[in-house]
């Protein structure tokens, strides 16, 4: 068992260390949906495919949150680089003998800007925004007593100004548990789906075929944008303890990451949990543009017969200002 599991963590590692150049560097769109979710999740590196247990499992692997008892919903919030809001929302219903089904929301937007000419340099009175949106419905369950499975169907829009593009796109999960550190390999492919391509007013316009030609017809014709895919992921990881006592617990987790728009990646985390109340949490990604390091920390406190979890996450930048994240969960 221990050569096995050491085997497959030398695959995870040599797969993301011995790459090359991705030819589709930058081609994916919708790049929101690559943003990390959740305190939790980004203070552990966004090594989250093998620890993910609870209902912000619904943004990262699916196949995690048939690991809940209760029913649960998840609020978080961050500002992202002192420019946009990111809002997250999830909402999961127990079902029993059947699975648990969620609903989960994301809208990244920001402010609106008053639009300038160049005869209008202090502004036209008119304001443009833009704004990302991502739907989900999620099923979860486990299929034997060790193999969890977890599918997501999602709508997905972006609206720039007047545009829209809007399309489908699913997220497939599994993890399955061994005895032996209480491991679990975990394994994830989200945002498959169709390309998206904007569509809106502002393309409808006149044409004149010929101007040298004073008298000839002009024809309504709209401008056709390039359709763009998703940012699609495969993920594969592990998380295991690496130290438990009645007082505490220690677990690692190591996720390798293949986009279809960048190159490899690692996420490194580690999880101290003190008497199942107190969380310490850090994380480390590797092969990113600018982040590396993420902190966090964790809490929960019994609410009548409901439980609220608090949990705040800081990720470091290296040239773009570093992010706080909150979330609060409440299990009921």
């Amino acid at each position: 068992m221990k050569r096995s599991i050491f085997a497959f963590l030398y695959v995870i590692i040599s797969a993301a260390a011995t790459y090359s150049q991705n030819p589709n560097l930058g081609t994916a769109g919708a790049q929101f949906l690559e943003i990390p979710v959740g305190a939790r999740a980004a203070s552990l590196g966004s090594a989250y495919m093998g620890l993910s247990d609870d209902i912000s499992s619904v943004f990262w692997n699916p196949a995690g949150l048939s690991r809940l008892k209760t029913n649960s919903a998840h609020f978080s919030y961050m500002d992202w680089f002192d420019m946009f809001s990111f809002n997250a929302a999830a909402l999961s219903l127990n079902v029993d003998n059947v699975g648990i089904f969620a609903l989960s929301a994301i809208v990244f937007s920001m402010d609106p800007v008053e639009i300038t000419t160049e005869r209008e340099p202090n502004g036209t009175g008119r304001f443009y925004d833009a704004r990302d949106i991502a739907l989900g419905l999620t099923f979860s369950r486990f299929l034997t007593d060790r193999f969890a499975f977890g599918l997501t169907v999602k709508y997905v829009q972006q609206r720039i100004w007047n545009e829209t593009a809007e399309g489908i796109a699913f997220d497939i999960g599994t993890q399955y548990q061994i005895d032996f550190k209480n491991l679990v390999i975990a394994m994830s492919m989200s945002n498959f789906g169709a390309d998206l391509k904007f569509e809106g007013e502002d393309l409808l316009v006149t044409y004149d075929k010929d101007n040298e030609l004073p008298k000839n017809r002009l024809t309504k014709a709209k401008l056709e944008t390039d359709s763009y895919p998703l940012p699609l992921n495969f993920q594969v990881g592990v998380a295991f303890d690496i130290y438990r006592t009645e007082i505490f617990t220690l677990r690692a987790a190591l996720d390798a990451v293949h986009p279809n728009d960048n190159d490899e990646r690692l996420n490194f985390g580690t999880e101290l949990n003190l008497f199942d109340r107190i969380f310490l949490r850090g994380g480390y990604r590797y092969n990113y543009d600018d982040e590396g390091l993420a902190f966090g920390a964790g809490a929960n406190v019994p609410f009548a017969a409901s439980r609220i979890t608090f949990n705040y996450a800081y990720s470091v930048y290296d040239i773009l200002p570093s992010v706080h994240r909150i979330s609060i969960d409440f299990d009921f």
